[in-house]
């Protein structure tokens, strides 16, 4: 029988230390670990407890499909990445595509490296406007492109308003017509919400032992959020890089 691995839990931006340490990549499971006992020099990055499936007071029903989802630019949770710490982003991140069944919830794609499609983590937010309180109720994995819609107007930005338009048609089967009222109305209430603001209730987090990471200061906000999504795609970029390189060269494909 072959022996467990001796999984780390190790950051994407210290994967060099951990490998220079000794660390080894297992490309089925995404994931680094200790080719044997007793490594000292791997310790700083032995796994933590795993993070439970179903998170304290999560609504896995809330926010199904896609459709255009707007953070009130208010609030300083700019996406799950840039506000937990990075080693417990990687539990975080671990368990969520894991419970999806390494797929996208909401159009059912799978990660596709030619197409430049990954998995990644948003967030599904509760609002209580009388009390001005934002509950972080959900965290849902969702492909590259739907990311891409629920982040709309990041996609404006980008210059990709256009295909992320596309997209939320070819899944939700919207009319063009009807995916534009949409999309305006999701910006009316961004409007509104970002007039106000919010408490913010991270204690699904909290709750299952995940810290969180400093706040930015209000005025850097948006700046947080455009560098923690392309960190995100940096990231992905890494790991599938050390993916490849670690495929066998007798298995590797010639090149053209």
């Amino acid at each position: 029988m072959a022996a467990e691995r001796l999984w780390l839990d190790v950051p994407f931006a210290e994967k060099d230390m951990a490998k220079a340490a000794g660390a080894r990549w297992d490309p089925a499971v995404r994931r680094w670990y200790a080719p044997r006992p007793g490594m000292e020099e791997l310790l700083r990055w032995a796994a933590g407890a795993e993070v439970p499936e179903l998170l304290p007071g999560e609504d896995r029903s809330l926010g199904n499909g896609l459709f255009v989802d707007l953070v009130p630019s208010s609030c300083w949770f700019t996406n799950v990445r840039s506000c937990v710490a990075e080693r417990d982003w990687e539990r975080l991140r671990r368990m969520i595509h894991a419970r999806a069944g390494q797929r996208c919830e909401a159009c059912g794609a799978g990660p596709d490296r030619a197409a430049r499609r990954w998995l990644e983590a948003h967030e599904r937010w509760h609002y209580d406007e009388a009390r001005r309180v934002q509950t972080l109720r959900r965290l849902i994995c969702l492909c590259t492109d739907c990311h891409t819609v629920t982040h709309f107007g990041l996609a404006q930005v980008k210059g990709r308003a256009a295909q992320a338009r596309a997209h939320l048609m070819r899944v939700t089967g919207m009319s063009e017509a009807g995916a534009d009222r949409h999309i305006a109305a999701a910006f009316d209430t961004w409007q509104a919400r970002s007039r106000l603001t919010w408490t913010l209730d991270l204690s699904m987090l909290t709750d299952a032992g995940i810290a969180l990471a400093p706040p930015p200061e209000a005025a850097d906000r948006v700046t947080a959020a455009r560098e923690g999504l392309k960190r995100d795609a940096l990231e992905r970029e890494g790991l599938e890089r050390e993916g490849r390189a670690r495929i066998p060269r007798q298995r590797r494909r010639s090149p053209g």
